[in-house]
């Protein structure tokens, strides 16, 4: 398929939207479990919408048109709790250069909730926060308060600690092979896992040995590496 990246971009933003749009006109119980299954539905696709921005950093979402892979990169980082896509380029490549050093943004030598903080404290702005609070008190004229905290804060909330345990956390904690350059290491093989958690970035390994791939490639690099180990 040509444009893969472009059609997976607008698939994902568009069912963020739909979703989010159907899901604050929801009536609320929440004794009902459905209630439940919506809101990891909706980080999951939240998860989506930054994975689609951190693939436009690495200029994979329209590698033959970088003006658009540009917008829907910035396009992504903004409905994302309105991150800077700038700020996130720039020390995602960092990340990339400086893995698991004290020039890496992304890396804290230390325990989970305190390397999370260091991390969200990494690229939380005041524009960011005063931005998200004029948004919501105007969305909330609209939509009930209820389900702007249930289905839009709160998916956004669990979706970075997603990203982060699975896509910072996991791979880069703890000590590494000394022959292994990107100190990076990934999960099991099963596409469906990795796939859920945190669309194919638990192959992590693979996303540093090849940043120019695009999260639905991670699988085949993945396949093949296993594939490397038992040959």
């Amino acid at each position: 398929m040509k444009n893969k990246g472009i059609f997976y971009a607008i698939t994902i933003i568009t069912l963020w939207t739909l979703s989010l749009f159907c899901l604050l006109h929801y009536k609320i119980d929440f004794k009902n479990p459905l209630v439940y299954v919506f809101v990891l539905i909706q980080t999951h696709l939240y998860t989506g919408i930054f994975i689609t921005a951190h693939d436009a950093i690495h200029g994979v979402v329209a590698p033959k048109n970088k003006r658009l892979n540009y917008w829907i990169g910035f396009l992504c980082a903004t409905i994302f709790a309105y991150n800077n896509y700038e700020k996130l380029s720039r020390k995602h490549h960092l990340h990339h250069a400086h893995v698991v050093t004290i020039d890496d943004p992304d890396y804290y030598d230390g325990n989970f909730f305190r390397w999370y903080l260091k991390f969200a404290l990494e690229y939380v702005t005041f524009w960011q926060i005063l931005f998200m609070a004029i948004t919501y008190n105007l969305l909330k004229l609209i939509f009930p308060m209820e389900n702007l905290i249930v289905f839009w804060e709160v998916p956004a909330i669990l979706s970075t600690l997603q990203l982060f345990y699975f896509g910072t956390y996991l791979p880069h904690r703890g000590e590494h092979d000394i022959s292994d350059k990107f100190k990076a290491r990934s999960q099991k093989l099963n596409h469906t896992i990795a796939f859920i958690t945190c669309y194919f970035f638990g192959y992590h390994h693979e996303h540093h040995a090849y940043p120019n791939l695009p999260w639905w490639s991670l699988l085949k690099a993945k396949e093949e590496a296993e594939y490397l180990k038992i040959k």
